[in-house]
């Protein structure tokens, strides 16, 4: 047997689809002949189940059935996409033997499997096939190749059904195609009846012999007589005047040999004896064979035009008067330009007579800084055939002229198109303008730039203006607050958040009072409910000698009051911190000059011992505000070079032994031996100064745990962690500012002046790195610290 190629088997698929397809049977509803030969298979065989198949890409299914309900299943997996291959019958005697079927069987339905299997391919006239006729039985060898021949009969019946009513269905498509087609017509006659009637355009549509065979609504409109009276007349009297019927004929025998370009104008005559003057284009309807079949003639009435065009030429002499008394600028000039005509008063603006002006191009006398917008100018009048806008005009004397003008572009019959401009010189109210902006201007310049609020408020105190710094002091923006009362909005409580009168407010005051009101000792409230303290002056608003409100400008003095609490507690702290070790520094040095320890040598060590410590003391205090005040002003370099960080927190642990000794307290190191680029002066300062505070708040008999690692291709992190007391969360944030300790009494008991740690920072930050801390009220802290592995 010579079995075909996947290509051919492919092509055969495609040809078999092709052609189920065209009998239109898949999805249809049972049939009841098909159901006879259904069961007449079935009774034949003594077969439980029986169906007649159609078999598609991927389905088989159930045209017609009988023992089961599935109306389909899947093609893979039924033997009918093997009776498809054979050209005859194929009979399966037991199909739990069969590979393709073992062990179950042939499956018929969910739970459904025959053993026993005989169907007959349902060929096309074209040898496709469609399908199978097929009967199946649960029990084996019930089949024998005699009810194979007799499927295969009937099979052949089938297939004469199907070609059948495939014959039906194809004369039924054919009629009901003729149907549409004939539907389609009348719908296409009644269309272009419709539009021919609804349009407002007159349409007259000639045969060749000159009959009028359509005459639209318009034209009955306009003519007053209807298209039954002229139709298949010829050029009738009733319309065509006598006198213009010959130029009539000479117009439809150019456009029927299609010779007539442009379009005509004639007169008609109406029913009740008027003229219309109608302006006409035409053109020819040539059949499939170039034969002209029609004349198509479209016309507008334009009589109302003509009566109008003559009114204007009337016109025209009393227009010309008019122009030349206005005391407007009234010219004309055509599309390239060319002023046309001027009257006296636009030339004495620009500085010239009317005869200097004429034939020049207007482009001439745009000012130089504006000839772009003469460009778009021009293109704008040619787009929408109208313009408004302004020209700034130059004059011979160098001064500009600024006219505000509306011009329209004209298209007279018969005549070329012209610009007609009408103007008003707004010289002095432009410059007065731009005195108004130039000052609006600076003051919203001025009001952006100053770093204060300033507020203006009518006489009710609502806010009529405000500037950006003045609304985010409050948390607005400025939209949110215009038109608000500012007592209610900002101003409604005192700092102990009792309510605050209107008539207690120094601002209200300031209405009644001539001389400005300051005030230096409240507050105003934010959008969040939270309040700061301010210093402002209100001063009244008087224009044309009348009070219309108050301006105030305020300043939050937030900052200055914290920096003034920290200068205070800074002297403080520093007098404290000089007091104390020369105090001690004088007593020693008394002791030992009054000879009182000469016969002790080891109280005078010990004297001399206290009299050194306190100058180092001296030295460090003087030493980091020294540095902080450098660091401050950018003067302090780095000198930076390799160093290795288990070397750093070595010397760093050295310097701080003999005090750590003192307190019992323990170091651990616990680093890699890694590089960094720093200078190590100050990296050995910032690690003293961690190192210092740690032993300083540890407890006695605690450790001071330190540490380096790589945390990156180019960093190195840093901490230092201790036991002690830690820091309360709320002075996180600005532990590492200027001046600040965990509290006011360690500069006390502790000693230090509160700039270690923004010295820590300052130094930290200018190697390009980050310094942070992370603390446990009563377990201690961390500090944490980062440095460059190499320079960037």
């Amino acid at each position: 047997m010579q079995i075909a190629s996947p290509t051919m088997m492919q092509r055969d698929e495609a040809e078999r689809l092709k052609s189920l397809a065209q009998y239109e049977i898949l999805d249809t509803l049972p049939d009841p002949a098909l159901d006879e030969i259904t069961r007449l298979a079935a009774s034949f065989c003594r077969a439980p189940y029986a169906f007649i198949s159609f078999i598609d890409a991927s389905r088989v299914w159930f045209k017609s059935r009988i023992g089961f309900l599935s109306r389909q299943q899947p093609r893979a997996t039924s033997a009918c996409q093997y009776t498809i291959l054979e050209p005859n019958a194929m009979v399966i005697d037991d199909a739990a033997q069969d590979y393709r079927f073992a062990p179950s069987g042939v499956p018929l339905a969910a739970t459904t499997y025959c053993r026993s299997y005989a169907a007959a391919p349902i060929f096309a006239p074209n040898g496709t096939v469609l399908g199978t006729l097929a009967v199946c039985s649960p029990e084996p060898n019930m089949f024998t190749r005699e009810h194979g021949r007799t499927l295969e009969v009937l099979a052949r019946q089938i297939i004469t059904r199907l070609e059948l009513y495939s014959k039906t269905n194809q004369q039924d498509r054919v009629v009901r195609s003729r149907q549409r087609i004939e539907r389609a017509l009348t719908v296409e006659r009644n269309f272009v009846t419709s539009v021919l009637d609804s349009i407002h355009a007159l349409v007259l549509v000639l045969d060749t012999a000159g009959r009028i065979v359509r005459f639209n609504r318009a034209c009955e409109t306009v003519s007053g007589f209807s298209f039954a009276e002229l139709v298949g007349r010829s050029f009738p009297e009733e319309l065509f005047p006598a006198e213009e019927r010959d130029h009539a004929m000479r117009m439809f025998e150019q456009a029927r040999a299609g010779k007539l370009d442009g379009s005509y104008e004639m007169h008609w005559r109406t029913r009740d004896g008027g003229m219309r003057r109608i302006a006409w284009t035409a053109s020819s309807l040539n059949d499939p064979q170039g034969d002209i079949n029609f004349v198509i003639t479209t016309g507008v009435d334009v009589t109302e035009q003509r009566q109008e065009l003559d009114r204007l030429r009337t016109s025209e002499a009393r227009y010309r008067q008019l122009v030349e008394g206005s005391l407007g600028i009234i010219c004309t000039h055509d599309l390239d330009g060319n002023i046309q005509s001027i009257n006296s008063h636009a030339a004495a603006i620009l500085g010239h007579t009317p005869e200097e002006i004429v034939g020049t191009p207007l482009f001439d006398y745009i000012a130089d800084d504006h000839k772009r917008d003469y460009e778009q100018y021009v293109s704008a009048l040619n787009e929408q055939h109208e313009h408004q806008g302004l020209f700034y005009l130059k004059r011979p004397n160098g001064q500009s002229a600024v006219v505000a003008y509306r011009n329209k572009l004209l298209q007279l019959p018969g005549t070329e198109p012209i610009v007609l401009s009408h103007g008003i010189d707004i010289t002095e109210q432009t410059d007065a303008e731009e005195k108004l902006h130039t000052l609006m201007r600076q003051r919203e310049s001025i009001l952006a730039s100053v770093g204060d609020g300033i507020w203006g408020l009518d006489i009710r105190g609502d806010l009529t203006f405000c500037n950006e710094a003045g609304a985010s002091m409050f948390g607005y923006a400025v939209d949110e607050i215009i038109g608000k009362n500012t007592h209610e909005l900002v101003h409604h409580s005192r700092i102990d958040g009792t309510p605050y009168p209107y008539e207690d407010c120094p601002i209200s005051r300031a209405l009644h009072s001539e001389e400005p009101v300051r005030v230096d000792n409240e507050v105003f409230w934010r959008k969040d409910g939270t309040s700061f303290p301010v210093e402002y002056v209100a001063r009244q608003l008087v224009h044309d000698g009348i009070v219309s409100g108050t301006v105030v400008a305020f300043a939050d003095v937030s900052e200055r009051r914290r920096l003034d609490r920290m200068k205070d507690e800074f002297i403080s702290t520093v007098s404290h911190e000089l007091r104390t070790p020369l105090t001690s520094l004088r007593a020693a040095l008394g002791l030992i000059a009054g000879g009182v320890l000469e016969k002790r040598p080891e109280k005078l060590a010990q004297m001399l011992d206290v009299a050194i410590g306190n100058c180092d003391r001296l030295v460090r205090l003087v030493n980091d505000i020294l540095d902080f005040e450098r660091i401050g002003s950018g003067r302090l370099p780095l000198h930076r070079e390799r160093a290795n960080a288990v070397d750093l927190l070595r010397r760093a642990a050295d310097l701080q032994h003999t005090v750590a000794g003192h307190h019992n307290i323990t170091f651990r190191i616990d680093a890699q031996p890694v590089d960094v680029m720093v200078d190590v002066d100050r990296t050995l300062q910032t690690l003293t100064n961690l190192i210092s505070n740690a032993v300083k708040f540890s407890h006695p008999g605690g450790e001071v745990r330190m540490t380096a690692t790589a945390t990156g291709d180019n960093e190195v992190t840093f901490e230092v962690e201790d036991h002690g007391r830690g820091i309360p969360p709320e002075k996180l944030e600005i532990i590492f500012e200027r001046f600040q300790q965990v509290d006011a009494s360690d500069s006390r008991s502790m000693g230090g002046t509160g700039l270690g740690l923004a010295i820590c920072r300052a130094i930290v930050e200018q190697h390009g790195g980050r310094i942070s801390v992370h603390s446990t009220p009563g377990q201690g802290s961390v500090f944490t610290f980062t440095m460059p592995r190499t320079l960037n």
